[in-house]
């Protein structure tokens, strides 16, 4: 089977004009994030997170500290933990940003370069949702059982993770409850499918049409 791989990430956003900017300004992640308007119901945590991996603390502050001055929200400070330093920011459109770095220290010159985007879903149902996933054609790189599933991201820009959906929510600093749409659709290089806990994939659009 072919393997499959997350080429892009559609947030369903209320002001798509506004949210371009916002990630435009924040984050500079062009065509990896698209934007698409809509005001589908959603309350709560929308059972998901995005995270964006950088180098060193450093980096971190500035991306932080650009989302911000952008329009974000403070979630989780950026902080030292046991296995690095990272923050949380809410969007304005109400997606949960992620910054981190496995870094303890800064090594070189700070930047706003992102070393990685991973997309963690919050199931209900790890081991269920894995095999689901290695049915689509993903190839586990990183298991957890019963905890923490992560695929290998292929050719694609955007790594896939999965958590238990209370465990992400904690992760992240916010409450678990949410019902209502994801306001995600995930692009990928496959058919277009539903997973068991509602998230969409679609065929990933022709790159000239990516935000």
């Amino acid at each position: 089977m072919t393997m499959t791989s997350i080429e892009c990430v559609t947030l369903d956003v209320a002001d798509a004009s506004a949210a371009d900017r916002f990630y435009t300004t924040a984050f500079g992640l062009g065509r990896r994030i698209r934007l698409r308007a809509a005001q589908a119901p959603t309350t709560g945590f929308r059972g998901f997170t995005l995270s964006l991996t950088v180098s060193q603390p450093g980096n971190v502050n500035r991306l932080v500290d650009a989302a911000l001055d952008a329009g974000a929200t403070p979630v989780k400070p950026a902080a030292k933990s046991l296995w690095g330093y990272g923050g949380v920011v809410r969007a304005p459109d109400g997606a949960i940003w992620k910054v981190a770095t496995s870094a303890k220290k800064d090594t070189g010159p700070v930047t706003r370069q992102v070393d990685a985007i991973v997309l963690l879903l919050g199931v209900a149902d790890i081991g269920a949702s894995k095999r689901f996933y290695t049915g689509q054609g993903l190839t586990v790189s990183k298991n957890i059982p019963g905890t923490y599933v992560e695929f290998a991201a292929g050719e694609g820009p955007v790594k896939l993770a999965l958590y238990k959906r209370r465990a992400l929510a904690k992760d992240a600093g916010v409450a678990p409850e949410g019902t209502g749409s994801h306001r995600l659709t995930i692009g990928a290089s496959a058919a277009d499918f539903t997973d068991p806990d509602g998230f969409a994939w679609e065929t990933a659009p022709p790159s000239d049409v990516l935000h």
